[in-house]
C-alpha cells in the first residue's frame, strides 16, 4: 500500500498533537505554554515527516 507523503505527514502531526494535548491536560488546565508546545509538536511532526522520503516496499 502506498501512502502519500502528505498523508504520512498529517498522520504524524495528528499523533504528535494528540500526545501533546493528552499530556497538557493531565493537570486539568491548558495554559498558553502548553498550547505553544502542542503547536510546535504538530508543526515539527509535519515538517520532519514531510521531509523524509518514502521508501519503496523492496528497499
Amino acid at each position: 500500500m502506498r501512502v502519500s507523503t502528505f498523508a504520512k505527514a498529517v498522520a504524524a502531526a495528528l499523533a504528535a498533537g494528540a500526545a501533546a494535548v493528552a499530556t497538557a491536560v493531565q493537570d486539568g488546565s491548558f495554559t498558553t505554554g502548553e498550547g505553544v508546545t502542542v503547536a510546535l509538536a504538530v508543526l515539527g511532526a509535519l515538517g520532519i515527516t514531510y521531509a523524509v522520503p518514502n521508501k519503496g516496499a523492496g528497499a
